[in-house]
């Protein structure tokens, strides 16, 4: 059977952690784990971790705070899992989501999954458009259109909402050096470059949004926009280079 690795990182996120880690444990098999990088949280996170006695947990504390992007990278390097499944520490779990991106990830390499508001029930709306943002099955196999979709800010790869199979782990780790940010579109990069990803048009959890949200829906100012697509072009030809090196 395949087993699953749930991988977290979590920061001052006690408010709505135990919701979500309830959702995730009813999707769980009993040889899944859950995976839990803290990244040095002042609250009482790490306290309402250990309130759980469940063997599938495993609770990872960094030293000092590094970033949700590198304790990301912490939690996927350490799980053991043949499929990995990145989450959030404030969204729930739609039932059927453990189940629905194994199968898509094991079946091409790396998933991605769209997601519904928490409390709506509604898609995001594209921050261009305005329409309902949503991945399309059929987009999975166009890699070019997939990575022109991200450097134009118009196509919605989410963390929280993708999976990864363990063979393509090489693909992804490690994350680029001086990565802070968009870990997810570096996932989504690498493996369109890859010709490995695939596009679930299930919603597999509701997103939860609040202040705290790492990614914020408020508008960003043209700087942070103009390094943003800096960024996105360097991640792009770095996804490149990867993928002829492990092809070699």
């Amino acid at each position: 059977m395949t087993r699953a690795s749930v991988c977290m990182a979590t920061y001052n996120g006690s408010a709505y952690l135990r919701e979500q880690l309830d959702s995730i444990l009813s999707e769980l098999r009993p040889d899944d784990e859950i995976v839990i990088v803290d990244d040095a949280s002042p609250d009482d996170t790490v306290a309402v971790v250990e309130t759980y006695d469940d063997p599938r947990i495993r609770l990872v504390r960094n030293d000092r705070n590094r970033g949700y992007v590198r304790s990301f990278e912490r939690a996927l390097g350490v799980a053991t899992g043949d499929v990995l499944l990145l989450s959030d520490q404030d969204d729930v779990w739609i039932p059927g989501r453990r189940d629905a991106l194994v199968e898509a990830a094991t079946a091409r390499g790396v998933a991605a999954s769209n997601l519904l508001l928490l409390g709506s029930e509604e898609a995001l709306r594209s921050p261009l458009t305005g329409r309902p943002w949503l991945l399309r099955a059929a987009d999975g196999t166009r890699p070019l259109r997939n990575e022109l979709g991200i450097l134009a800010g118009d196509i919605p790869y989410f963390g929280c909402a993708m999976a990864i199979r363990r063979d393509s782990l090489d693909l992804v780790l490690p994350f680029p050096e001086g990565l802070t940010e968009s870990h997810d579109l570096w996932i989504a990069t690498v493996a369109n470059a890859a010709r490995r990803m695939t596009h679930l048009e299930q919603p597999t959890l509701y997103r939860r949004v609040h202040e705290d949200n790492a990614s914020t829906s408020r508008p960003r100012g043209i700087g942070a926009v103009l390094r943003s697509r800096l960024l996105l072009l360097r991640l792009w030809q770095l996804a490149r280079r990867r993928v002829r090196a492990i092809d070699r």
